[in-house]
């Protein structure tokens, strides 16, 4: 897998020897995309897989000549951008999204190769952001305004509103590790579609797949310095937060969103941040369909996942019972080496991450919980767990985990589920099983979160719906129309002395 990542980034300097720097200091050292060029910079960084510790890859790292650089050229092309047709950035959507699929084996590698994500995973996010792409496209084809007839009143009489959506300005988005190409999808396909620039910071740890991306994008009529990849660490980032030219920030990751706010407290700022998303399982539930989907996906990625199942809260009727079937679905799924497609669940990002997950599940068992499976670390790995009789001021209860630990709690019925559901300070989505279609309605009425989903895990995502949470979880909502609403602002014309 090294050798092909070198090969590959070879072949951008070779297609593109006038696009890469003059000075390459290694040429297996990927480059990165400054206003749909390639280039190389004045520092690296290294891209290990966190499961076998190798290096994947050298990424090159903008000087900060080089960020000004992709700044001023996203402000200067912004107008540009807006005024594209609508059949052609639709054309630049659905050239990315048929040469994703047709490159799905490499990137799909790639994602393994950087996140240690298991490989039947990546392929599954390669095809999610196929969809992403084309939804856009569709989006893009279709966002046609909407006209007002304004004779309602009769103060109003001969009047007609047009109303259409403007670009807010280019924006900046900041992706995590998790989903090193879906979730970049829905930074850059919106804005695409919507026809504004985008600067995109992928995570530090995974940024070989959005630069396989950014090649890819560079391959469309978009005009330069409508896109610009940029890996970096953190820290190199802080004055992009700041710079007025990109008045839009849309950010999924951490608890640290809420420090973009307060630094950058006149941008417009989307903040996607997580959760501890719970499942409840309501006495007339099927069993045996909740405790292989719950099982599933609260480890599938190592529960690295912003809506993976943390919190399973379980009528006392079928407690017992459940809980036996939950704990022989967890011991089985596949562990180990992610490049295996028997493998269900592989590692953690780092081995920072296995640390911290295992001194909070140990913090729980301290506490007095009962430890039913797993709690093992193994260097960067660390076995799927389920917990019980967990403290309800536990780490593993009240904050996301981000790993491969479910928390099982018993209640009494429907009221008491609910209400612990909403005992969080997050707030992203739930999942319920019932076959109640009143107690469907009732969830939907009463649970704090931005998306409920009933008769299956609060894990499923159909990315062109609107997407977010509330609380600690963040603010707006992603999904290809919600996006493309988030980056834009209503402009209303009223045309005087129409006779309808």
């Amino acid at each position: 897998m090294v050798e092909d990542i070198a090969r590959w980034c070879l072949a951008i300097v070779d297609k593109n020897p006038e696009r890469a720097a003059s000075t390459v200091p290694d040429m297996s050292t990927c480059p990165f995309w400054l206003a749909g060029n390639a280039a190389t910079g004045d520092s690296e960084l290294m891209v290990t897989n966190p499961y076998t510790g190798e290096v994947t890859g050298t990424v090159a790292v903008p000087s900060t000549a080089q960020i000004e650089e992709a700044v001023a050229a996203a402000d200067t092309v912004a107008r540009r951008a807006a005024e594209l047709p609508a059949h052609a950035r639709a054309e630049a959507l659905t050239h990315t999204a048929r040469r994703i699929a047709e490159r799905k084996d490499e990137l799909a590698a790639t994602i393994t190769a950087e996140s240690g994500k298991p490989i039947v995973w990546a392929n599954s996010e390669v095809d999610r952001a196929v969809a992403v792409f084309r939804w856009a496209a569709e989006e893009a084809r279709r966002d046609s305004g909407e006209l007002q007839r304004l004779d309602t009143d009769s103060g109003a009489t001969g009047r007609i509103a047009m109303i259409r959506r403007i670009p807010k300005g280019p924006v900046l988005g900041i992706s995590p590790f998790n989903f090193p190409l879906n979730l970049v999808a829905h930074k850059v396909a919106p804005a695409i579609a919507v026809g504004t620039p985008i600067i995109l910071k992928p995570a530090p740890a995974t940024p070989m797949t959005a630069l396989i991306l950014g090649e890819i994008l560079a391959e469309t009529d978009l005009p330069a310095g409508m896109v610009s990849v940029l890996p970096m660490s953190n820290d190199r980032a802080a004055s992009l937060i700041t710079d007025p030219r990109l008045p839009v920030i849309s950010f999924t990751g951490g608890q640290f969103g809420w420090e973009l706010q307060r630094r950058a407290p006149h941008k417009h700022i989307t903040l996607e941040l997580g959760g501890n998303a719970a499942a409840v399982v309501l006495a007339d539930a099927d069993l045996d369909w909740a405790a292989q989907r719950i099982a599933l996906f609260g480890n599938n990625q190592a529960g690295q996942v912003c809506i993976g199942v943390q919190r399973v809260i379980v009528a006392e009727p079928v407690y017992a019972e459940f809980a036996d079937k939950l704990v022989a679905r967890v011991e089985a799924l596949a562990t180990g080496d992610p490049r295996d497609p028997a493998t269900q669940v592989g590692p953690l990002i780092d081995e920072d991450a296995a640390v911290r997950v295992a001194a909070w599940v140990e913090e729980a068992v301290s506490g007095g919980a009962d430890l039913l499976t797993g709690g093992k670390r193994d260097g960067v790995a660390f076995a799927p767990t389920v917990l019980a009789e967990v403290p309800d001021d536990a780490k593993v209860v009240r904050e996301e985990v981000f790993g491969p630990v479910l928390v099982l709690q018993r209640v009494s019925g429907v009221d008491e589920a609910f209400a612990r559901v909403n005992d969080s300070e997050y707030g992203l989505q739930a999942g319920v099983f019932t076959r109640d279609l009143q107690v469907a309605f009732r969830a939907h009425r009463e649970l704090e979160v931005g998306g409920v989903v009933i008769g299956d895990v609060p894990t499923f995502r159909a990315d062109q719906t609107p997407y977010g949470g509330i609380k600690k979880s963040g603010v707006g909502k992603e999904g290809l129309r919600s996006a493309m609403d988030d980056l834009t602002y209503e402009r209303v014309m009223v045309l005087t002395g129409v006779q309808l």
